[in-house]
């Protein structure tokens, strides 16, 4: 059985998730109107990614007996300057989930809660390849710089990006 702090703690971090697909699909949107399909495939798996987190969480806490509370979400930013100014935005939102999942770690553990620290090791193991993969992106684009030729490369490229099978363990 969960305690009020840790439910609610998980609780927010569902919500967190969604907000993150959220975000991606906005980021999408973005991406499909400034003519960068590829952009916006990447972004539109990691909507698909972020909702699949978001699931495990909220499976996760009705297996532990406890209740799942939706929250109200915010509207996610619309515009962005560039295809380098979201992806940096993206790499800032990913560092603040991962700081969000060390809290709910630290959380775990302060109140001698094997079973949500043990499920937690997974996610805290997901989003330094979160963080990896944008980052990567990032230095590409900066390198790019206003090139065009490059630009329409780097979309090509991530417009071949393809959602792993759920259940595979690779975006779970």
């Amino acid at each position: 059985m969960l305690s009020e702090k840790m439910q609610e703690a998980l609780n927010a971090q569902i919500n967190a998730e969604l907000m993150s697909a959220y975000l991606y699909l906005s980021m999408a949107a973005y991406f499909y109107d400034a003519n960068f399909p590829g952009f916006a495939n990447w972004m539109r798996i990691q909507d698909h990614e972020e909702r699949i987190h978001a699931m495990k969480i909220y499976d996760y806490v009705v297996a532990r007996n406890g209740r799942v509370r939706l929250l109200p979400l915010e509207g996610p930013k619309v515009e962005w300057q560039s295809p380098l100014d979201a992806f940096e935005d993206a790499y800032k939102h990913e560092q603040k989930v991962t700081g969000l999942i060390s809290k709910l770690v630290d959380l775990a553990v302060s109140e001698g809660d094997h079973a949500t620290d043990s499920f937690l090791k997974w996610f805290v193991d997901e989003q330094v390849e979160e963080e990896a993969s944008v980052d990567a992106i990032v230095q590409d684009l900066r390198r790019a710089g206003d090139s065009a030729q490059i630009l329409f490369m780097l979309d090509r490229e991530l417009g071949g990006r393809q959602a792993e099978e759920e259940g595979s363990g690779e975006d779970e």
